[in-house]
């Protein structure tokens, strides 16, 4: 398989598992085995986008489509980039991008919506400590 492809797949399965993460998410009530397969199609979908080439994709296409987002979606885009790079050893980089998540994640209106998020950033803040 080409490079392209590979990145294409990954591409695929990266946005397809994290669509299944937020579909339960949004479940009102989740059973034990909602939670692990939750918290299992989390680090795949993780793991595709890491294989992608251009990482950095959602944060060009949050620029572009600045006007149409949600308050939620800019601290769940630096979450992830922090995740990324903590992964990736990117220390200093996480930590940035853990703060503007926090500073962000702070204006969310919806407290269900700033809970979730929050508990993303809480997630991994001692390992980028």
């Amino acid at each position: 398989m080409s490079d392209r492809n590979d990145s294409e797949l990954h591409r695929r399965l990266g946005a397809e598992l994290f669509n299944r993460v937020w579909d339960l998410l949004s479940l009102e009530r989740r059973t034990a085995d909602d939670e692990a397969e939750m918290i299992h199609t989390a680090h795949a979908s993780r793991y595709h986008w890491s294989r992608v080439e251009d990482a950095h994709r959602c944060e060009a296409m949050c620029r572009e489509f600045a006007g149409q987002l949600e308050d939620f979606d800019l601290p769940a885009m630096h979450e992830a980039l922090a995740r990324a790079h903590l992964v990736a050893g990117n220390r200093e980089e996480a930590l940035h991008r853990l703060g503007l998540a926090t500073e962000l994640c702070a204006k969310i209106t919806d407290p269900g919506d700033r809970d979730i998020i929050q508990s993303q950033i809480d997630s991994i803040t001692s390992a980028a400590a």
